[in-house]
């Protein structure tokens, strides 16, 4: 498939422009994560942080400002934070089913206030740890649970057989993670905007139906990378199995725009073919540090 510049004129539709528009650093086209503005109280496995310049640009390009930006998949949701935060749409909806995601970010959209005071009166130690993991009654619990959960096993994998650090980064173990007042001013913050964001706990397919009827939506799209082959999402996420012809089905029938991204795979290329919408690679570095491409998709 040929690969088509999306909405950089000037870039080889292959990698990543390393004369973009926007402020992130990066080295041989690859956005340096660690300048991009990190919103999340997640520690998110596959997040889209690196992806954030890309979207942005990608907003700003659109022929409307979008009225409500959409992730179905929204995890983390680092794009749809940044996205508000910006104030590069007027509202943003975020969609997960993942029971201890949704919990989070229920309380952070309900009672993100008392969870900023939670965090800032928390010992981290692994008895503290273990009472917080063994409550599970009220939505409090459940999303302080998460939140813990998201802190101490390694690589922030929520998924069933995740495991706890041991001795974490310079030893500090259970701790190496843990930012307490980082974490209290990132969740006080979306507290601020939270008038501006719909959370919605249940299945992708529904929110693309209803949302896409609108040709003044945008959504961004990051599903679980179980497509050809690919494990990534059934190690790093409890839901991971979905219908991707069915979700580029949907694609295609969505009135205003969209963004997805994929693992590069054959099996990617050949729905985009079939769907006909527009593919460009990026260039990006997996959490071990290796270069590999991503797949952006939308409808040219």
């Amino acid at each position: 498939m040929r690969n088509l510049s999306l909405w950089d004129e000037k870039s080889s539709g292959e990698i990543l422009n390393k004369d973009h528009a926007d402020s992130e650093s990066s080295v041989n086209g690859i956005v340096n994560v660690a300048s991009v503005r990190k919103l999340s109280p997640f520690r998110y496995p596959g997040g889209k942080t690196w992806l954030v310049p890309e979207v942005r640009a990608w907003l700003r390009q659109l022929p409307f400002r979008p009225v409500k930006f959409i992730e179905p998949f929204a995890g983390g949701a680092i794009v749809a934070l940044t996205a508000v935060f910006e104030n590069l749409v007027d509202h943003a909806v975020l969609c997960e089913c993942d029971e201890q995601v949704a919990a989070l970010w229920q309380l952070v959209f309900s009672d993100g206030e008392w969870l900023a005071d939670k965090i800032l009166s928390f010992e981290m130690n692994r008895q503290n740890v273990e009472e917080a993991l063994a409550k599970n009654a009220t939505l409090r619990d459940r999303g302080f649970r998460t939140l813990i959960l998201n802190r101490v096993h390694r690589g922030g994998i929520l998924a069933p057989g995740a495991s706890m650090m041991k001795d974490g980064e310079n030893g500090k173990g259970l701790a190496s993670r843990w930012y307490p007042a980082t974490l209290a001013k990132r969740i006080l913050e979306i507290c601020h905007h939270r008038e501006r964001f719909t959370f919605v706990k249940g299945d992708a397919f529904p929110v693309l139906l209803q949302y896409g009827k609108a040709c003044n939506n945008a959504f961004f799209v990051d599903p679980p990378y179980t497509i050809g082959g690919k494990r990534a999402g059934s190690r790093l996420y409890l839901h991971n199995q979905i219908d991707h012809d069915l979700l580029f089905r949907l694609l295609s029938k969505v009135k205003g725009k969209f963004l997805a991204t994929y693992d590069d795979a054959p099996e990617v290329e050949a729905l985009s073919r079939k769907y006909g919408f527009s593919v460009r690679k990026v260039l990006m570095k997996n959490t071990h540090h290796q270069r590999q491409f991503e797949l952006l998709i939308t409808r040219g």
